[in-house]
């Protein structure tokens, strides 16, 4: 049975936070998905092509449930393919460009290391609906974290190349790890009533865990020299606008198709 919010308020700030969620995963699915054809090797390729499916399968639960919330006044496609850049709300590391095979490997070991703790306590959430998406999601996170972990431990004490490209992966997008971790009114709110995750909570293990992962690689934890945030705001990189226009092409150039 679903949470049942105390006034409309309430049902707003849980809307918002589903398609947060739904944001993520569709963007970072998106990412992965242009590896398609263009992996290391095949199984690679076929291997980075089904995660990506994963992610987008999430995002369809999020985006399905936000049309329930909002009482089918917009549709699934309407959040996935008609909103405008400001309107999404989701991580900025999730839009970055793929960047090459070590970069993107650094970027999922950052993120699946992170859902891996947020879906363990999603799964407990008092919303019964984001409980069940969370308990589904955890099973597939958890073997897309044994894949990062390899890739990590394999690229950093490879060849000296390739440990220099998984070094520079690390320090180039390690400045937008600091957003995972805040939380807005949004989201405290919805920690309150038992929904949401206090995800500040999370980065102690994320840190002990992530340490553990990168000093078994020998790539060097980078300094916290910067940070860039937004993405919960509606405040994005450039990249984002570029992504969505290949994104919903075709639902703005053929209007009416569903997903």
């Amino acid at each position: 049975m679903k949470l049942i919010m105390s006034d409309l308020r309430d049902k707003d700030l849980l809307l918002q936070f589903t398609l947060r969620l739904g944001d993520d995963a569709l963007i970072l699915g998106h990412r992965l998905s242009e590896w398609c054809r263009n992996g290391p090797f095949l199984e690679e390729d076929i291997a980075l092509s089904n995660i990506a499916l994963d992610y987008i399968g999430r995002a369809r639960m999020h985006y399905s449930y936000a049309s329930d919330l909002s009482e089918g006044e917009k549709s699934e496609d309407d959040f996935a393919f008609l909103r405008e850049c400001r309107d999404y709300q989701n991580f900025l590391i999730n839009e970055l460009p793929r960047g090459d095979f070590a970069q993107t490997m650094a970027r999922q070991l950052i993120l699946d290391v992170f859902y891996t703790l947020q879906l363990e306590q999603m799964s407990q959430s008092k919303d019964a609906t984001l409980a069940a998406i969370a308990g589904k999601a955890i099973k597939e996170t958890k073997y897309h974290l044994r894949r990062s972990t390899d890739w990590v431990l394999r690229l950093g004490d490879g060849t000296e190349e390739s440990h220099n490209r998984l070094q520079a992966g690390f320090d180039a997008i390690w400045g937008y790890v600091p957003e995972m971790f805040e939380q807005d009114e949004v989201e405290e709110k919805l920690v309150k009533l038992g929904v949401a995750v206090n995800t500040k909570d999370l980065k102690p293990e994320w840190e002990k865990q992530i340490g553990a992962i990168l000093k078994e690689a020998t790539i060097d934890v980078p300094q916290q020299e910067w940070t860039v945030r937004g993405g919960r705001a509606g405040f994005h990189t450039e990249h984002l606008g570029h992504l969505l226009s290949e994104l919903q092409y075709m639902q703005r150039s053929y209007p009416g198709l569903e997903w």
